[in-house]
């Protein structure tokens, strides 16, 4: 049975064994700096947070038959946690000639921090073999159904950076048009400090002028809001979730940013909390389930059956990965 689980230390070596295949991502890729992370995420699960600093998140999907780590996904409850969250906005000028009888509207990418502070999910990774499968759907939404259960931690926005386009030989047309100018050093260094660093950096050495689009390489602005081919799935899942594509691009590789409202999203306006209650039969749709707060959070996938009294039951397999017994309250969702 699969399930996701908040990360733990003992994780730190299966994390880094998944991450050496995946996406560039804000998954840290040193042991130390992800050690921290996980860290910095288990102290975030504690209801009374002694730290003044946001709250980030990171959760592992785990075999609870043999144990494996085979992906994450993660939140931050605001977006730069403390920094600036900075991305490209775009937009247009009309440059015009009155004389010449001449307008012409020219697209543009103003730097901008202000999705600074939204709730962001981040950090999603997956090992292939799985991504074709309705665990894939679990690990993303799982998400949703944390921030349902702890809605207050949580913003009225909810943002997702999408990667870009990359080029199998390993070029970043968006990054090797424009930001290489500026940082002097390759797309997977600079997407690394953005993780793990602070965010000034991008500050110092970005240029404070909007850039023009013209000016970029033709690769740079096709890959211009374009998720990489291998996003595909979780780009179309989180749509169907909700979030859309707006103005924002990522600094780095142009990727798209997606938005939506918190409340609107379809996990939190199709979750119920009920009573849970066991059955030796596996009957029912299969539905997303979480049970527990903070550290004892558990999701997964499961039949569900509807009693008359408005409680669910579910398969006692189903018990042992929630870790929770009859009676107690958990939160359904369809799929």
């Amino acid at each position: 049975m699969w399930r996701v689980r908040p990360a733990k230390l003992d994780d730190l070596q299966p994390i880094l064994n998944i991450g050496e295949n995946r996406l560039s991502s804000t998954l840290p890729k040193t042991r130390d700096a992800l050690a921290r992370k996980i860290e910095q995420a288990w102290a975030s699960l504690n209801p009374v947070q002694t730290s003044q600093s946001p709250r980030r998140f990171l959760f592992v999907l785990e075999n609870t038959d043999t144990g494996e780590i085979a992906g994450t996904a993660g939140i931050d409850s605001r977006a730069g946690n403390g920094q600036p969250f900075y991305n490209y906005r775009r937009d247009h000028l009309v440059h015009a000639s009155h004389e010449l009888n001449i307008s012409r509207r020219v697209e543009m990418l103003f730097p901008s921090h202000a999705l600074t502070d939204l709730t962001l999910l981040c950090s999603f990774t997956l090992k292939q073999e799985l991504r074709n499968t309705e665990v894939f759907e679990l690990l993303s939404r799982a998400r949703m159904m944390f921030i349902a259960g702890h809605r207050e931690w949580f913003t009225s926005r909810t943002v997702v950076e999408i990667q870009g386009v990359q080029q199998e030989h390993g070029g970043v047309p968006f990054w090797d048009s424009l930001g290489r100018h500026f940082f002097n050093m390759d797309f997977e260094t600079a997407d690394q400090y953005s993780g793990q660093l602070s965010k000034t950096f991008i500050a110092e050495l970005m240029p404070p002028n909007p850039v023009y689009v013209t000016l970029l390489s033709d690769a740079a602005q096709a890959a211009l809001g374009q998720p990489h081919p291998l996003t595909a799935p979780n780009y179309d899942l989180l749509q169907r979730e909700g979030f859309l594509p707006g103005c924002y691009v990522d600094i780095f590789d142009g990727g798209p940013v997606m938005e939506a409202r918190t409340d609107t999203l379809k996990t939190l306006v199709t979750s119920q909390t009920k009573a849970l209650h066991g059955s030796h039969q596996e009957e029912g749709d299969t539905c997303l389930i979480s049970a527990g707060e903070g550290v004892e959070f558990r999701c997964l996938l499961t039949p569900v059956a509807e009693t008359l009294a408005d409680d669910v039951k579910v398969p006692v397999g189903t018990w042992r990965g929630l870790e929770k017994t009859a009676g107690d309250r958990v939160r359904i969702s369809p799929l």
